[in-house]
């Protein structure tokens, strides 16, 4: 398994071993997915994790971010599903757990990447009070920051997985979301940030993402609704791919498949 797992957004501020470079050439478009996976299930919640696998083999994206992973659970069969997906895809991996001690196993967000992986962290989005679940139970939300070498260029790339919950505690996960988005900023690298927000555009929540200096890809080159979710029907859009100053996108399209319950979100930058 070729990840490494780091503590704090220190080690991935510095000591970085990716070539660096300040711009992309024109003629390289790079290609990011967007999946919530699902924990490997299709929409009507059959196993489907080698459907996912050729997905990304098909569309040949360049970072694929994932939200709902699961490592060694009862649920999903004791899969690394972390492991099978690179060994499947041929990528490098990075994953981020939002819970340590799940269903036998670890369940939380992940990264596949065509270039290197370079260092990554996986930063706690605290929210206080800690929000309850059904049952009593605790989902902490967590944001992962990785360092990779794109197409011979250094990017930053963060990727979460926020809330449901319409109350007080998303809008906490957003705080802490910004200022890792700020802490990543400062390197002047390209920067995308990405996963399931599990709120719309028009939600006032997400305000402060863009006010950070961020712009949704959708809103510019995407056509239509957007909508990602449910997969069966979708309804809402709530899958999102945001980018720095000076980055710019082709295209953005929503696949139209069921392999998850979510449909994946897939743009191309210039």
């Amino acid at each position: 398994m070729r990840y490494r797992t780091f503590l704090s957004v220190l080690s991935v501020t510095l000591g970085v071993c990716i070539p660096a470079a300040t711009v992309l050439r024109a003629a390289d478009p790079v290609r990011i997915l967007v999946l919530n996976m699902h924990a490997g299930k299709d929409a009507s919640g059959k196993p489907n994790l080698d459907g996912i696998a050729a997905l990304v083999k098909d569309q040949k994206p360049d970072i694929v971010l994932l939200q709902e992973v699961d490592r060694g659970t009862a649920r999903s069969g004791r899969v690394d599903q972390v492991a099978d997906l690179e060994k499947s895809t041929k990528y490098n991996s990075a994953f981020s757990p939002s819970l340590y001690n799940y269903d036998g196993g670890q369940y939380g967000i992940a990264l596949l990447s065509r270039g290197l992986i370079g260092y990554r962290a996986t930063m706690p989005l605290a929210v206080f009070p800690v929000q309850a679940r059904a049952g009593g139970s605790h989902e902490p939300r967590v944001a992962m920051v990785a360092i990779l070498s794109v197409q011979g260029v250094t990017w930053r790339v963060v990727n979460t997985h926020l809330d449901p919950a319409e109350d007080g505690g998303r809008a906490q996960e957003v705080a802490a979301l910004v200022n890792v988005i700020h802490n990543q900023q400062v390197a002047g690298t390209p920067l995308v940030v990405g996963g399931d927000f599990n709120a719309t555009p028009d939600n006032a929540v997400l305000k402060p993402i863009a006010a950070a200096g961020l712009h949704d890809a959708w809103a510019e080159c995407g056509s239509g609704d957007g909508f990602t979710y449910p997969a069966d029907r979708p309804a809402k859009r709530i899958d999102f791919l945001w980018m720095s100053e000076g980055m710019h996108c082709a295209s953005a399209q929503v696949l139209d498949t069921q392999i998850s319950d979510h449909r994946p979100l897939l743009v191309t930058l210039k």
